[in-house]
């Protein structure tokens, strides 16, 4: 039986029941989708824009513009990570996983290192001059961290 069979009092409801659903829902992604760049507040770096964050993040550029040298943190394979990199490089994770290591293969670059849990990367960035990595908007919330740039 398809949808338009149905009488239009049951299609009104069931629409009723989606737009409702969806506007549950929303606060959900709306949470899981802001990521934000991180390093440590008394850190050198103030800011990074997105094309510099791009380049970083993709082995184009290892160093900033004073040739201060950055330590890239990724998280673990997860909903985080893939987000992130589908946000910045409009890449999926079986195309950034196939570019580092078409990279690595060729001698060009080393991918970011991996932490194995967002506390982790946080400790990594904090302890680390220079340290740089992404965490979800949630757990930047310290007054030790300071935001570089925002995925929203």
């Amino acid at each position: 039986m398809w949808f338009s069979d149905l009488p239009r009092a049951r299609r009104l409801h069931g629409t009723v029941l989606l737009v409702l659903l969806l506007v549950l829902c929303a606060p959900a992604f709306a949470q899981s989708a802001s990521i934000v760049v991180v390093t440590a507040a008394d850190g050198p770096l103030a800011e990074l824009d997105r094309s510099t964050t791009e380049q970083l993040y993709l082995g184009r550029r290892g160093s900033l513009f004073q040739g201060q040298g950055v330590l890239l943190v990724d998280l673990p394979s997860g909903p985080v990570r893939d987000e992130f990199y589908l946000r910045l490089t409009r890449k999926n994770p079986s195309q950034i996983r196939a570019y580092w290591s078409r990279l690595v293969f060729t001698g060009r670059a080393q991918p970011p290192r991996e932490a194995a849990s967002t506390e982790e990367a946080r400790r990594i960035v904090l302890q680390t001059p220079g340290a740089v990595a992404y965490l979800p908007r949630a757990e930047a919330e310290d007054p030790a961290l300071r935001i570089l740039f925002s995925l929203d």
